[in-house]
This record gives C-alpha cells, sequence and structure tokens, in this order.
C-alpha cells in the first residue's frame, strides 16, 4: 500500500509561482511514474505533468514551458513548479503514483490540494 500526501497549494496572485510536494510512503515497489492531474468542479480529472522513473517528463500543452516536475528519489518525494499562473489553472491537484511489474498495474492518488489563482 501507498500513501501520497501533497502539501504546497494555496491562493496566489495571476503571474505568481507555486511549488506543490507530493511525499510518498509506504511499500513503493516498481514505479512506472509519478505526476500531477487536476481538476475543476464538473469537469475530468485532467493531466498536468509526468515523470517516469528514468526522469523523462511528460507536460500538458497548457502548463508546458511554465512548469516543471521532478523527483527526489531519496526522499521520495516529487515536486510540480508552476510559474506564471493564470486564472485558468486554478483546480485541485492530485498526485499519483503508477506501479506494476509487467503483469498487472495499480494507481495511487493523493488527497488533493487546492491551488487558487485570483488577484
Amino acid at each position: 500500500q501507498v500513501q501520497l500526501v501533497e502539501s504546497g497549494g494555496g491562493l496566489v496572485q495571476p503571474g505568481g509561482s507555486l511549488r506543490l510536494s507530493c511525499a510518498a510512503s509506504g511499500s513503493i515497489f516498481s514505479v512506472i511514474h509519478m505526476g500531477w492531474y487536476r481538476q475543476t468542479p464538473g469537469k475530468q480529472r485532467e493531466l498536468v505533468a509526468l515523470i517516469t522513473s528514468g526522469g523523462t517528463t511528460t507536460y500538458a500543452d497548457s502548463v508546458k514551458g511554465r512548469s516543471a516536475i521532478s523527483r527526489d528519489n531519496a526522499k521520495n518525494t516529487m515536486y510540480l513548479q508552476m510559474n506564471s499562473l493564470k486564472a485558468e489553472d486554478t483546480a485541485v491537484y492530485y498526485c499519483t503514483l503508477l506501479e506494476g511489474d509487467g503483469c498487472s498495474e495499480y494507481r495511487y492518488w493523493g488527497q488533493g490540494t487546492q491551488v487558487t489563482v485570483s488577484s
């Protein structure tokens, strides 16, 4: 079982920056990737960024060039640095971890952290 705890959300003005953190704990085996998704009321959860166990990163077009995802393997912690924030970045941000052994996969989710971009 894996537990994911996000932190770092809050209220920020347009054009500002935030760094979200996701601390993973528990029995962590064969991580395929970790990442961030976000969700606003009435909409489906959408991908923000992923980082594979090998360090390959993927970003949604909406955040590309403004965000950076990274991992500290020693601390089992993942980060999302978000810059030049816009009102449309307002959402609940969820940390996710996908693990698998080649036969089966399981995705874990954190509880979410609210990011509000407003003046």
